[in-house]
């Protein structure tokens, strides 16, 4: 989890930040444009975009920072059973799925917003979609697909003619064994890159 910004120009909403997640099989990125990087702020996502949406995580990933480190999260973490971990400073790899997602949004919110800019915050929920329903380079798959069990449903898609199907009892099972095995290659993916970026760095 991590703040970016502050961003320039502040919006029309006021919001200088984004605070951000990202689920470290999936790559599935949970986001929020915020006017402030403080604890209440970190807390407030955690409890309202994370938790209550998505369930409880069992570890999270973040810098030192103060906000993350204030006795206010440290209560929070304390009370959901949350294991809180610290990345490692100045180190290149650590928290780096966050850096990459960073520039990538930057760039794709800058082209989509207004001139003055100052409504990128209204086009940070349509860049995160883009990129939790496109594959990822890294896993090979798509973040919301692994998330949710299903391929995301387009605009377009919707032009279609509707389809009635039938249920079929062996859903559920199926469903795991397909969530199974997209996460096992997600996962030999990750391993895969992580060996790479260890061999780069060493």
């Amino acid at each position: 989890m991590d703040f970016h910004g502050p961003i320039t120009p502040t919006t029309k909403n006021g919001n200088r930040y984004i605070i951000l997640l990202t689920d470290v099989l999936s790559k599935f990125v949970i986001t929020k444009a915020v006017c402030d990087c403080t604890a209440s702020t970190a807390a407030r996502f955690l409890t309202e975009e994370v938790i209550l949406k998505y369930g409880t995580p069992k570890c999270i990933l973040t810098d030192n920072s103060t906000h993350f480190t204030a006795t206010l999260m440290n209560e929070l973490f304390k009370k959901i059973g949350v294991t809180h971990l610290y990345s490692t400073p100045y180190h290149p790899m650590t928290n780096g799925q966050i850096e990459r997602f960073n520039a990538t949004m930057d760039a794709k919110i800058a082209a989509l917003s207004n001139e003055k800019r100052t409504n990128w915050d209204e086009q940070l929920p349509f860049v995160t979609f883009n990129y939790n329903a496109s594959i990822h380079e890294t896993t090979g798959q798509i973040p919301f697909e692994l998330i949710y069990g299903r391929s995301p449903t387009l605009p377009f898609d919707q032009q279609q003619p509707l389809v009635t199907l039938s249920q079929d009892p062996e859903y559920k099972s199926k469903l795991s064994h397909y969530l199974a095995t997209l996460t096992g290659q997600a996962k030999v993916k990750i391993l895969s890159q992580q060996e790479k970026y260890k061999e780069r760095y060493d």
